[in-house]
């Protein structure tokens, strides 16, 4: 069992950055591949990011390469995204996700456990 809280969401200006965190609890965590997903308002959730458990493997929707960046650190059951350039159209819930296998990670029904989601809006 993974339990997930996400932080570090808030209100910033077109081209700011925020770094996101996921605090896991659960002894497990270092043997999950997690992820990254946004859901915005009217819309389906999407994949942003995903990480293997090691954090040697790394996966990034097309729209957010090169402006963001996930990362884990095992030792403090802890995941990240840092977001750089952020634009208005980021603006949506983002919610971290913890799964057994470093596979489909891109494919929201593929996750067995979510966070409750941390609110981003980028103003312009």
């Amino acid at each position: 069992q993974v339990q997930l809280v996400e932080s570090g969401g808030g209100l910033v200006q077109d081209g700011g950055s925020l770094r996101l965190s996921c605090a896991a609890s659960g002894r497990t965590f270092s043997r999950h591949a997690m992820g990254w997903f946004r859901q915005a308002p009217g819309k389906e959730r999407e994949f942003v990011a995903a990480i293997s458990w090691r954090g040697g493997s790394t996966y990034y929707a097309n729209f957010v390469k090169g402006r963001f960046i996930i990362s884990r650190d095992n030792a403090e059951n802890t995941m990240y995204l840092r977001m750089n350039s952020l634009k208005p159209e980021d603006t949506a819930v983002y919610y971290c996700a913890a799964k057994s296998e470093y596979y489909n990670v891109d494919k929201v029904d593929a996750y067995d456990y979510w966070g409750q989601g941390t609110q981003v809006t980028v103003s312009s």
